[in-house]
């Protein structure tokens, strides 16, 4: 656990979360579809690890309430990105599922995002690259928590 009190500690992970920061937000930039908010992008992006969800299942995914979930997956399905189907246990509720449209699009926008962060990576040496390959297991489990 770093201690917060302990000067490498502290630039540690004020520099880890700059870096994630400043990372995060220029991946953003590199978008397919400019019409999709980052929020809209992120609730497909749950269907497509998790599969079909309940709206009250994206909602506490995603962090946010219910009725702000409910309006995102009006605008997506009103893109034709997403369709709600009947539950399959409790025909009160409806089951959200991305459509074949949506999981095109994110292929192609992880792509476009992998292009440009393997240009970005073109920048390190072999050793930093390393590095950067052996933290990313850590990264991805640290993202997940």
């Amino acid at each position: 656990m770093p201690d917060l009190t302990h000067g490498d500690d502290v630039a540690a992970v004020n520099s880890l979360r700059s870096a994630v920061m400043r990372l995060s937000r220029r991946l953003k930039h590199q978008r397919v579809d400019e019409s999709l908010s980052p929020t809209e992008m992120s609730v497909l992006g749950t269907l497509a690890r998790c599969g079909t969800a309940t709206p009250g299942e994206l909602a506490r995914k995603e962090h946010v309430q219910p009725p702000s979930m409910t309006r995102i997956v009006a605008l997506l399905e009103a893109k034709g990105l997403v369709r709600l189907e009947p539950h399959p246990d409790d025909r009160r509720q409806k089951v959200v599922t991305q459509t074949e449209r949506a999981e095109a699009m994110l292929a192609e926008s992880r792509m476009k995002r992998n292009v440009w962060l393997a240009s970005l990576v073109d920048g390190l040496d072999e050793e930093e690259w390393a590095k950067l390959r052996e933290a990313a297991p850590v990264l991805e489990k640290l993202a997940h928590l």
